[in-house]
């Protein structure tokens, strides 16, 4: 018997934890939920006061990102949506931004699709 993956797209991270619920019922071989980012990493997880603290620049105190070079920080700190006020027309993702990623044994599948959508998951 052989196990098939999935990834399914959705607009909150509470849909795709109703969706996480309802699979329980079938037999998952594993399962994640992640945000999708215009930029690697997962950002700033203290508060910062940029006043008096040191961070690595503009792109990781509002892009929540990590960047693995000065340069690349540099870069991501020109994008218009580093001020915050724009996403600077380059339609970054937007709307369907949290990825459920799920492996299921292979005659489960069709299952945990119609499961997924009804969820109000894109697949």
């Amino acid at each position: 018997m052989g196990e098939k993956n999935i990834l399914a797209h959705f607009n909150t991270p509470e849909r795709a934890e109703e969706a996480a619920a309802r699979l329980k019922s079938l037999r998952v071989i594993d399962m994640s939920i992640d945000r999708i980012g215009r930029y690697q990493g997962e950002g700033i997880e203290e508060t910062l006061n940029p006043l008096s603290n040191d961070f690595e620049g503009l792109g990781k105190l509002t892009l929540d990102a990590d960047f693995r070079s000065r340069s690349a920080g540099i870069m991501a700190a020109a994008d218009p949506s580093a001020s915050g006020m724009s996403d600077g027309g380059q339609g970054g993702p937007t709307g369907k931004d949290i990825l459920l990623t799920v492996v299921v044994q292979e005659n489960d599948h069709k299952e945990a699709l119609r499961l997924i959508q009804e969820a109000g998951g894109e697949v």
